[in-house]
């Protein structure tokens, strides 16, 4: 069994359709919800680093950071070839640091829900706190489960690039609520120009969350961050949501409290 995020070719083409909409987003947040635009920016859990990309293009200063080194080498080789500059550091986002402050940050797609523990989830939420400037905020986004979750489920889609067809799978194989943990299967088929079919199948676990249980982690630090708004992932900034259990698809903008 090999690790999906060992193949972020794979991985990039999976996601790459939702970065126009995302982009769109963070720069109409930016405009709402802070004081000045921001230039330096901060993706925790970059990955391929499809948005690292996206943000530099638009004249960011941004820094990219993620565990996975064949991740990191690929972004580093898509900003070579795209001529743009970028800061990657291959570091754990529980535990950042830097030795200056961010005006914005990002962390979309339930890569947050990679911290499996509430200590894990809050230190993570404090670095990031500590690393923005007061007034700055914190773009993020992950699934919430509703109070009927199905336990027993499958997404599949397929994506295209550059004569390369990605068929992906993922279901949920185990769904723990007392431990607030679901694993996921991740089946990825791709079929090159050629007709070469590489299989990659990989496991991990993701920490659940119902709406109730993210207000209790954001009161946590509520010393450090508001939370300004929430939307879903349609990504319109007209369109904010309630709180509430219908919001599923969740998108927080956090705002960094004064100190």
């Amino acid at each position: 069994m090999e690790n999906w995020y060992d193949y972020p070719q794979y991985f990039d083409m999976v996601f790459r359709d939702e970065t126009a909409a995302e982009v769109r987003f963070f720069e109409a947040a930016f405009k709402r919800y802070m004081k000045t635009m921001p230039r330096r920016l901060l993706e925790p859990g970059c990955g391929s680093g499809r948005l690292v990309g996206a943000m530099a293009s638009r004249g960011y200063d941004v820094t990219g950071l993620d565990l996975s080194q064949p991740m990191l080498d690929y972004l580093k080789r898509r900003l070579v070839r795209r001529k743009l500059d970028a800061t990657l550091v291959l570091g754990d986002m529980t535990e950042m640091s830097f030795r200056r402050r961010f005006d914005a940050a990002f962390c979309t797609f339930n890569t947050f829900r990679h911290l499996t523990t509430q200590a894990s989830a809050l230190s993570h939420l404090r670095s990031v706190a500590d690393a923005l400037r007061p007034g700055g905020i914190y773009i993020l986004g992950f699934h919430c489960i509703p109070l009927d979750a199905d336990e027993e489920s499958d997404e599949r889609w397929t994506a295209c690039h550059g004569g390369t067809k990605v068929h992906v799978t993922l279901k949920v194989i185990d769904f723990n609520r007392s431990q607030r943990i679901e694993t996921l299967r991740a089946s990825i088929k791709a079929v090159t120009r050629t007709g070469q079919i590489h299989r990659v199948r990989s496991e991990f676990p993701l920490r659940l969350y119902t709406i109730s249980q993210v207000k209790q982690l954001f009161a946590k630090v509520a010393d450090q961050f508001e939370v300004a708004q929430a939307f879903d992932f349609d990504y319109d900034i007209d369109c904010p949501r309630r709180i509430d259990n219908d919001l599923c698809d969740a998108v927080f903008v956090l705002r960094r409290r004064a100190f």
